[in-house]
């Protein structure tokens, strides 16, 4: 018998009957030990969002029979040390790629076309119209980060009219037909791109990415969307190329999270800020129970989950 532990009633609603030999039942971590009469049963233990730490994790790794965590996010950094050996973590990967690209280019339309201007003015009752505003529609734009999130973000943006190209850790022609750079070469695409959305996981090799050097780069009145993680961007020199004026930001992640009301980043001109909503889903959605269902035929059948995180690896 496979048993599936979710954090609440409604997943388990949501996923219905999966079958004569699943049992479904409802334990969030964040709340205490698992039930004794459940705590050698449970195979999949899927996590809720905002989980983590030791504390947490040590109460799932408990678990004797444990076949795979599986965590509501597609980055994994920030619980790669808490899994216990033996046990196999699965991300998110796929589950939010659509809701993240429609935020990023939600962050881009709105930072080009002068939203947060609007809001402003409406407040006051003033009409000072922009003609001279941007549009998305034949930029020369370049994905940072071109995975499956990168490659969502990249055909709504060729939907608009707009040149994409992306970076990923080596060379190649996606599938999708877009060109991808290595990420040696962000010196020499950085140039020609006027808006630039970082996708990235955070981890030693994209730690800081975004530094004065890599924006710099940037062309003048270039824009920079970050709907990765925070971690990847030198806040510092950011503000610095904002209050200069020479270039424009919208920003999804912020490190750290939230944003302490005295950052400096809160009153830097041409600067978007969002509360890292681009990708979170609630666990009742299709995307995400389909997950789910796919990892309970994994332990069917004895194969690696979906989504299997290969501990020690990153993402190119």
């Amino acid at each position: 018998m496979i048993t599936v532990a979710v954090p609440y009633q409604q997943v388990a609603d949501a996923l219905g009957d999966l079958g004569d030999d699943v049992r479904v039942i409802v334990w969030d971590p964040r709340d205490g030990e698992a039930p004794p009469e459940e705590r050698e049963r449970i195979s999949i233990a899927c996590i809720p969002h905002y989980t983590g730490g030791a504390k947490v994790y040590g109460r799932v790794g408990d678990l004797p029979n444990l076949r795979v965590i599986q965590i509501p996010s597609a980055g994994y950094e920030h619980v790669v040390p808490f899994i216990p050996a033996g046990v196999a973590l699965a991300n998110a990967r796929g589950v939010h790629d659509t809701r993240t690209a429609e935020f990023a280019i939600t962050l881009a339309l709105a930072s080009l076309r002068g939203v947060p201007r609007w809001v402003h003015d409406q407040k006051s009752a003033t009409w000072d119209p922009d003609y001279g505003l941007a549009s998305l529609a034949d930029r020369r734009t370049l994905v940072v980060g071109y995975g499956s999130i990168g490659a969502a973000i990249g055909s709504r943006l060729r939907a608009m009219e707009a040149h994409v190209e992306g970076v990923a850790t080596t060379a190649r022609l996606a599938e999708d037909g877009t060109t991808v750079h290595a990420v040696d070469d962000l010196r020499h695409v950085l140039p020609e791109a006027e808006v630039v959305f970082l996708v990235t996981p955070h981890n030693e090799a994209t730690d800081k990415i975004v530094n004065r050097e890599f924006l710099s780069w940037m062309p003048d009145g270039a824009l920079l969307v970050n709907v990765g993680r925070g971690k990847c961007v030198d806040q510092e020199a950011l503000a610095a190329e904002l209050e200069s004026g020479r270039l424009r930001a919208a920003l999804d992640v912020t490190d750290p999270e939230p944003l302490p009301a005295d950052d400096p980043l809160w009153k830097a001109p041409g600067l978007l800020i969002a509360p890292h909503v681009a990708g979170n889903t609630v666990l009742t959605d299709r995307r995400y129970t389909d997950l789910v269902k796919r990892q309970v035929d994994a332990v069917r059948r004895g194969d690696d989950p979906a989504n299997f995180i290969m501990l020690g690896a990153f993402p190119a």
